[in-house]
């Protein structure tokens, strides 16, 4: 059962500052004897760095920097807290899954990229959207004219999904949907096909994003107040609970959280702050903790700074697997593992030097690794151009692969544990969580958080920051501040044409001369009466509506009817 007590983030953060720690002296004995005159002879300084979070980094760490207890709160691999990853031998007995996002122009062109990647070794699909069907909008509405499969597959109706996933057994492979504001539409959708195709519901297995509280944090596609999708959430979770054992049905995002200009720390706490809402959810509506928070999944961005990644990651699993237990009681070691996938950082690409790129992913995905992600996806070179081309995709996986195969560094479990440096920046990214808990919670939760701007304005100042110290050269992007060409060679990119739009506004209009008008007519009618009813669940409407080929927009208009729509605070 939850914990009724409001203090419980002050009670850790007490726990926190309690620690004793290893005090020898002989850091200090080692920087005035050894440092400081070498300093001197040589006539050089010691910059003062600090990561993303703002966190002063120190120029040495020793057993002085770890807690007396230290060892024991890291564990082992497979045991609680899971500092150390969530399997006993995590790589050794399976690799993470690599799954690389993938979706562009018509469904056609996704079902070739599709099975291009599963030809050449991907173990997961995961499929991207374009931004009609992200705001839950048809191909032919006035607001999709030239979007149309720009950044992303589009699907208006059943049969584009159909398409996409022909000649794929869905019964051998995960699916992964990044998908938010019409995310039950679009799992009413997955479900269709797969009966279509003859396999059982409960033997579908993937996840879809669903994480609506992010999108009014960061990403901003949204259709409805918060309160009416986070009402849909509840119908997946308590649908997918009953249905679906191998979905998972919120992937809780903290990677476009980042990707808006947080620092780590932001990453961290925002996204674990949205995850507890979500247990909230589930158990305000009478579902079982140790049933259907297993089902909740993480995913995370993994920047630059190496070490900060792979803390930022380990911190998350100690977090979560303390506060399930000792706030919300969860007895099962299942329900306290916190599972991810997570994705290089999009917001370190540059267009200038392109090539640089594959260095900066590669970097990303080694620290991603290290941090003991579940799957994996690599960015291409060229994705500050455009879509990613097949050669850059192709090196992107082959990236993935090379550090599986060759590095050596899932020959072992956690490699870098015991690290006086990322055990300490650990504890530190763990602490600052905790203080961010412990406002958001002062402020009424963090629905309440996001309603008052207080998350948004978090961000834009951590963003702002970064830019300024970019512009001053305070902080260094190769190829964008520092080491500038002046002459740059552009490079071959993915151009989606005009046709994927033409083609998709043919195939509506070939659906719409197919399908049955009364079944449409009486689909949409139920869907509304039990959108006005707070206590029915909506899923079993959805894919009603769905498998009568009422389009993604028919189905996203009930909503705003009834509904509304919402617009977020003023930041100031």
């Amino acid at each position: 059962m939850q914990s009724s007590d409001n203090s419980f983030w002050k009670k850790k953060l007490n726990e926190i500052s309690e620690r004793v720690y290893n005090s020898d002296g002989k850091y200090d004995k080692w920087k005035k004897n050894t440092l400081q005159p070498w300093l001197s002879a040589t006539g050089r300084n010691m910059p003062e760095n600090e990561n993303s979070s703002g966190i002063r980094i120190k120029d040495l760490y020793t057993p002085e920097d770890l807690s007396k207890d230290q060892y024991s709160r890291i564990g082992f691999p497979g045991e609680y807290p899971f500092t150390r990853g969530i399997y006993p031998n995590m790589y050794l007995g399976r690799r993470w899954t690599m799954r690389m996002f993938s979706g562009f122009g018509t469904p056609e062109d996704t079902n070739r990229r599709l099975k291009y990647l599963i030809k050449h070794g991907e173990t997961g699909l995961s499929i991207a959207f374009d931004m009609p069907t992200l705001y839950g909008y048809d191909c032919d509405n006035t607001r999709a004219d030239g979007e149309v499969g720009k950044c992303g597959v589009n699907v208006t109706t059943l049969r584009d999904m159909e398409v996409i996933f022909r000649g794929i057994d869905m019964s051998k492979v995960s699916t992964s949907m990044t998908i938010n504001a019409p995310a039950a539409v679009l799992t009413a959708m997955y479900i269709a096909v797969g009966k279509k195709n003859g396999y059982r519901v409960s033997d579908l297995s993937g996840t879809v994003q669903a994480d609506i509280l992010k999108e009014y944090i960061a990403q901003k596609e949204w259709m409805y107040p918060p309160e009416h999708h986070l009402r849909i959430i509840r119908d997946m979770m308590v649908y997918c609970s009953k249905n679906m054992p191998k979905w998972n049905y919120i992937s809780i995002s903290g990677y476009h959280i980042r990707e808006a200009g947080s620092s780590a720390v932001q990453e961290l706490a925002f996204t674990l702050a949205d995850g507890f809402y979500y247990i909230d959810l589930g158990l305000k509506n009478g579902l079982d903790l140790d049933e259907f928070a297993p089902r909740l999944s993480f995913f995370f961005n993994s920047s630059i700074n190496f070490f900060e990644e792979i803390a930022k990651m380990r911190a998350a699993r100690r977090i979560w697997a303390n506060v399930l237990k000792e706030k919300y009681g969860a007895k099962k070691e299942r329900t306290m593992l916190l599972r991810f996938h997570t994705q290089t950082s999009g917001y370190t690409l540059t267009w200038q030097q392109p090539m640089n790129n594959i260095v900066r992913t590669t970097i990303e995905a080694m620290a991603a690794v290290l941090g003991g992600t579940q799957s994996l996806h690599t960015n291409s070179y060229d994705e500050a151009w455009a879509l990613p081309s097949d050669e850059a995709v192709k090196v992107a996986l082959r990236t993935q692969q090379i550090i599986s195969e060759e590095t050596g560094i899932a020959d072992t479990v956690d490699p870098l544990g015991g690290s006086y440096y990322l055990e300490w920046l650990t504890d530190r990214m763990e602490e600052e969580a905790y203080r961010y808990f412990d406002r958001i919670e002062a402020m009424g939760g963090i629905l309440e958080a996001i309603k008052k701007g207080y998350i948004q304005k978090e961000i834009a100042a951590t963003s702002y920051r970064r830019q300024t110290r970019l512009e001053s050269g305070q902080e260094a992007m190769v190829g964008v501040n520092k080491y500038v060409e002046k002459e740059e060679q552009p490079i071959s990119i993915l151009r989606i044409s005009k046709r994927a739009q033409t083609n998709q506004l043919k195939r509506l209009k070939e659906v719409r001369a197919e399908r049955n008008e009364d079944k449409v007519r009486s689909s949409l009618s139920r869907l509304e009466d039990a959108m006005r009813d707070e206590n029915v669940n909506l899923m079993p409407y959805f894919i009603e509506a769905v498998e009568n080929y009422c389009t993604l927009q028919e189905i996203s208009d009930v909503g705003r009817r009834v509904f509304g729509g919402w617009k977020e605070p003023v930041i100031v």
